[in-house]
């Protein structure tokens, strides 16, 4: 197939896994050509079959925001003509399920068929989504999608909650490629960081508020204070002051390292213990998973999709939101028995090949395959 793929390029969920799919789907020899404004940080590989496709938006004075949908659109219906896509796959709801129904109109009007698939990832339905302005659009423009993906029963849930969706949705479940997560790691020495032993907790995200890292520091502090225990906060973001500054009225700066942005942060999971996120929400928690794959389990919250990632008292432990108390409890439990963190270390990794993308790449390529097909 040849395949078109819309993503964000940052370091959010969505744009990872369009990513990480668009390059397993190279592998098995289809052609996929990628749209964005900027290259996706995780793609940087070289293949005969994986096209990068610049969207350029130029500033015009008349303009107070350039407007990237006309653009992207342009490009689309570019794209789609002269490499004669045979599918398009949007991820993120926003602005992507409208650009691609407009360039398939325009595409129609020239006698060529584009379907597309969008994917449903969580903040575009479930934060973004929300907004009034937002919802004839969203809405508009899923119904007329040729097929609609979610990456979790409850984000799948909450959409149809939230939007009057008639159009069918299919959970496709995030995923990782655990080829990745079985490379040898000794060169990753867990005594730089924990010089005397400690035990190491670590949090990966954006540090935006949906993220609660200030719940972070405190589970923290109060596991720090039962036993030996360092602190890795890998991410940047808006809330990173807010940490800073409660780090420094906890006194806790000392036993964290905060690391700032990693592209892949396998090496870092590799020398921790015990993953923290206790997010307001996740439509599925793709960190979690990427610990759960380096044998780390995870305390989080019971938010969104991430029970379905996160098995209560086999993977790790859920906790009501903002329950740090709870969280902090249920890290003394794992922390303080080595046995049986081991024993949650062997169950993490075993529920996270579960996820491996050689499971999930296949229900893809049979959705591509009905869309074309009808």
């Amino acid at each position: 197939m040849n395949i078109g793929i819309v993503c964000f390029p940052t370091y959010g969920g969505s744009g990872v896994v369009a990513t990480e799919l668009g390059k397993a789907l190279a592998e098995k020899g289809h052609k996929i050509h990628f749209m964005s404004y900027n290259q996706p940080f995780r793609l940087n590989i070289f293949s005969e079959n994986i096209f990068y496709h610049e969207v350029a938006v130029n500033d015009y004075p008349l303009f107070d925001y350039p407007p990237y949908e006309s653009v992207l659109a342009s490009k689309i219906v570019d794209v789609a003509m002269y490499e004669q896509l045979d599918i398009l796959h949007v991820h993120y709801a926003i602005p992507h399920a409208s650009v691609a129904y407009m360039a398939q109109q325009i595409l129609k009007s020239k006698k060529i068929n584009l379907p597309y698939l969008t994917t449903l990832h969580g903040t575009d339905i479930t934060l973004v989504g929300r907004d009034p302005s937002f919802e004839p659009v969203i809405r508009f423009s899923l119904n007329h999608s040729n097929a609609i993906s979610a990456v979790s029963e409850s984000l799948k849930k909450d959409t149809l909650n939230t939007f009057k969706i008639d159009n069918k949705i299919t959970v496709i479940p995030n995923f990782i490629n655990m080829k990745e997560y079985m490379q040898p790691m000794e060169h990753c020495n867990k005594v730089k960081y924990a010089p005397k032993g400690e035990k190491i907790l670590v949090h990966v995200s954006n540090f935006r508020k949906v993220k609660r890292v200030e719940d972070v520091l405190h589970v923290f502090d109060r596991v720090r204070k039962e036993t030996p225990t360092k602190l890795i906060l890998v991410g940047d973001g808006p809330e990173r002051p807010a940490i800073e500054a409660l780090c420094r009225q906890l006194n806790t700066c000392n036993d964290i390292i905060n690391l700032g942005k990693i592209n892949d942060p396998i090496e870092v999971l590799s020398i921790s213990d015990l993953f923290i996120l206790p997010s307001e929400t996740e439509s599925f928690g793709l960190s979690a998973l990427e610990a759960m794959a380096m044998k780390v389990p995870v305390i989080s919250s019971n938010s969104g999709g991430l029970p379905e990632v996160n098995i209560h008292g086999k993977t790790g432990f859920l906790s009501n939101v903002g329950d740090v108390d709870d969280m902090a409890k249920n890290a003394l439990y794992l922390l303080t028995n080595e046995n049986r963190l081991q024993e949650f270390k062997a169950n993490a990794f075993n529920h996270a090949q579960k996820f491996d993308i050689e499971s999930v790449l296949p229900k893809y390529e049979r959705l591509y395959k009905q869309i074309i097909d009808n």
